[in-house]
């Protein structure tokens, strides 16, 4: 069997070759625009450039009570704690507590196993925006109302009792630590913008108002507690038994001491880092 040469013009390679090349560099260069598409932009947000954790409150709209009090704990190991209080009714406490994701852009979280009400927020400078059902920024007059506040904590200074991170070392003469079974250690804080002092017991989150008068002089009314069951409960009941005989406070040198008369401190605190 003979075999002819088939000879391919000089002329035709020279427009084959190229076009072979511009198609395989057209399809690496598609390659790369769609890569640079599917790619999230690395940049500042909310979740790497926000000192976001922490104590979030504030008063919400609602339509048939007179506000929604409403307490959100961030945490660094993405676990939160909500408490909800619907005002003017009989003043119980509704705590949720679980974990909480971040959005691919950073600038919004979504609360985990919470279905029947929003549970998403954009989080902002030293504020939590509350969206609605839909994840939608809530318009209208109303839309400044569904904010949640950080408790203020850059006012600390050594004789401020107030806006300050308050972490219990002491009760009636012993130290007190975290212990293993705790998601942190117990503290409060005092809100000078609504007189209200919140904080956590141990196992529950504990909340209500309070009154400075002269001489340092420290009144709590209307403390509540949330109702959850945990292990070795026997600090929280004796921090909070304890908290209620307080009717005045002292601070030096960053120690909180509050006291009942010229007693011995009842507890002592020292600013949470």
């Amino acid at each position: 069997m003979k075999y002819k040469l088939i000879l391919i013009p000089t002329v035709l390679l020279s427009l084959l070759i190229p076009n072979y090349f511009l198609s395989n560099s057209l399809k690496a260069q598609n390659s790369e625009d769609i890569m640079e598409s599917v790619t999230p932009a690395i940049g500042d947000t909310s979740q790497n450039s926000l000192d976001w954790n922490g104590v979030y409150e504030g008063i919400l709209p609602c339509a048939s009570c007179e506000g929604i009090k409403t307490t959100i704990i961030l945490n660094q190991d993405l676990t939160f704690v909500q408490q909800v209080q619907y005002l003017g009714t009989d003043g119980r406490i509704w705590e949720k507590k679980g974990t909480f994701k971040w959005n691919e852009a950073g600038n919004r979280i979504t609360l985990q196993g919470i279905e029947q009400a929003p549970n998403q927020f954009i989080v902002g400078e030293n504020m939590l925006i509350q969206l609605d059902m839909n994840g939608d920024r809530i318009s209208g007059d109303l839309a400044d109302k569904y904010i949640l506040s950080k408790v203020a904590q850059a006012s600390m200074t050594e004789d401020s009792l107030t806006d300050v991170r308050w972490q219990l070392t002491e009760m009636m003469g012993k130290p007190v630590t975290k212990s293993e079974n705790q998601r942190e250690p117990i503290f409060l804080i005092f809100n000078s913008e609504e007189n209200r002092v919140n904080g956590f017991a141990g196992c529950n989150n504990f909340m209500g108002g309070f009154e400075l008068k002269e001489g340092n002089r420290l009144t709590l009314k209307q403390m509540a507690s949330t109702m959850m069951a945990c292990e070795n409960m026997e600090t929280e009941i004796s921090f909070l038994r304890t908290l209620e005989q307080v009717d005045n406070y002292t601070i030096k040198d960053g120690v909180l001491s509050l006291n009942k008369a010229k007693m011995s401190p009842l507890l002592v605190f020292t600013m949470a880092q």
